[in-house]
């Protein structure tokens, strides 16, 4: 340790009642550095994908489950047109390989808050919480999860963790460069900060809806 860095350490240790760093004390925190401890993940015997949809659920999501992606137009035209919504959303470049029907007007890009609807893919999803995990880039828009009130979501069954530190390894194994942005989003945005009452929408989408679909055949 260098002579600096143990005066700052020292002073500290001082100011909170615990003397000075001697040798062995440096020694111990050199061990835990190097060698972290395990982090402790919750653990539960229930079917991950089962899991991710209760939870979302809780979380005030809704979830539309369909068995492949051929279904994924339909499920959006069907979310859209029970909340009365216009058949006109923005959608992820990364989903332009679907094959949209005509009658719904799509733009694929970014968005500055003039679209009602977006509809985006996801790096995955996570059973512990019920969140749906979210990266920026050309191809997926972040103002897409942000500024329209309805977001909807494509997850794969396949794309169901169990755990948040899960999601870090996928992230690290992937072959390509980290985003610039990683979004972890857990239902519809939310704040109780308006006389303890919570108020949906108050700095995201109003709704979050799921389409589900089964690649396990695949």
């Amino acid at each position: 340790m260098s002579e600096s860095r143990e005066k700052v350490l020292t002073r500290v240790r001082r100011a909170l009642g615990r003397g000075s760093l001697d040798e062995r004390t440096c020694s111990q925190l050199a061990a835990r550095i190097s060698s972290p401890p395990t982090l402790t993940r919750i653990d539960f015997t229930e079917d991950a994908v089962e899991r991710f949809v209760i939870k979302a659920r809780g979380e005030a999501a809704t979830v539309a489950r369909i068995a492949d992606d051929q279904e994924i137009p339909d499920a959006v035209a069907q979310y859209l047109k029970s909340h009365n919504l216009a058949a006109k959303f923005v959608a992820a470049p990364a989903l332009r390989s679907i094959d949209w029907p005509q009658h719904l007007d799509i733009d694929f890009g970014t968005t500055r808050g003039e679209h009602e609807s977006g509809v985006t893919p996801c790096l995955a999803a996570v059973a512990e919480t019920g969140s749906v995990v979210l990266l920026s880039g050309v191809q997926t828009p972040t103002s897409l999860n942000l500024l329209p009130d309805n977001h909807i979501v494509i997850v794969r069954h396949s794309q169901v963790l169990r755990n948040f530190e899960d999601v870090w390894r996928q992230l690290r194994e992937r072959d390509a460069a980290l985003p610039r942005a990683v979004n972890f989003v857990t239902g519809p945005s939310r704040t109780g900060d308006i006389e303890q009452t919570i108020q949906l929408g108050a700095h995201g989408p109003r709704r979050v809806h799921i389409i589900l679909v089964d690649d396990t055949e695949a």
